[in-house]
């Protein structure tokens, strides 16, 4: 399995997230405490948003994240308000630039941690369903690719909570009829540049780990020592895979099968069930 965050709020550095807690994504790229594996060194991304252009940026490599110098330069020059993250261990699929997460269509990008089971059983008639002018855009080998793939098909640009039930709704059909008991284990996230959405939601009830952050003006009342909450706005958020440190308070666990929605405004969090396709 895998470890991601997703920031969206004011633009700060990119080392203030990725380096600088107690518990950074870096560290748990060596020990991570929740995943399956304490280990996940099969190649990182990092995609990021600017004022200057629609489209976001990727940087993605095969290495581990915790020794990469050119991550470590980046990470102390670029800014931005909202960038994903995501530090891979492959569940079987190869160790390649074009399976590293996040994956980008246009203005979108999207990040997953979890796995279809039966994926090589399944993999011929869900990349099948994925509509013919997006098939040609599919680069590596791994399901997470598939089904942002079949997001996208489904009208991620419409309604993109929609998109994804009827992804995890075929899925699921998809998986049952190779025989597969639970097809699906996901914590995702995607977005358009302006809001992100996470999901949390697996075929067995057991999901893994997820968490966001607490609202900015209650950390400043519990931790009023903070410098960093000084300067970030009251829509800043994170939502990650296991929490960056031991702050009390801080960190809320994003519930079984449910989907948040980070936006400017109010966030929102609903219930998530897969749709029949």
């Amino acid at each position: 399995m895998c470890r991601w965050l997703a920031y969206r709020g004011t633009p700060v550095l990119l080392d203030t997230i990725l380096y600088r807690p107690a518990h950074s994504l870096i560290d748990q790229s060596l020990h991570s405490r929740l995943g399956v594996e304490t280990t996940n060194g099969d190649g990182f991304g990092v995609g990021w948003y600017s004022a200057e252009n629609d489209t976001p940026a990727l940087m993605r490599d095969v290495g581990p994240a915790w020794n990469n110098r050119n991550l470590r330069e980046l990470a102390d020059h670029v800014r931005s308000p909202l960038f994903f993250a995501h530090i891979r261990a492959s569940t079987g699929t190869a160790v390649q630039q074009s399976n590293c997460h996040p994956f980008r269509h246009g203005r979108w990008m999207f990040m997953h941690n979890g796995v279809i089971d039966g994926f090589p059983l399944m993999r011929r008639d869900l990349t099948l369903l994925v509509a013919p002018g997006l098939y040609g855009d599919i680069e590596g080998t791994t399901d997470s690719e598939v089904m942002f793939h079949l997001a996208l098909t489904f009208g991620l640009d419409r309604d993109p909570p929609a998109a994804v039930a009827a992804m995890a709704g075929v899925v699921e059909r998809v998986g049952r009829a190779h025989g597969v008991e639970h097809p699906l284990q996901m914590t995702l996230a995607l977005t358009d540049g302006e809001r992100v959405w996470v999901f949390r939601y697996s075929t067995a009830r057991a999901s893994r780990s997820l968490f966001y952050s607490s609202r900015v003006e209650a950390l400043r009342r519990l931790h009023p020592d903070l410098g960093f909450l000084r300067h970030v706005s009251g829509e800043t958020r994170l939502i990650v895979s296991e929490p960056l440190g031991d702050l009390p308070g801080a960190w809320n666990e994003v519930p079984e099968n449910s989907y948040g929605v980070v936006q400017p405004g109010t966030d929102e969090l609903h219930r998530f069930v897969p749709a029949a396709v």
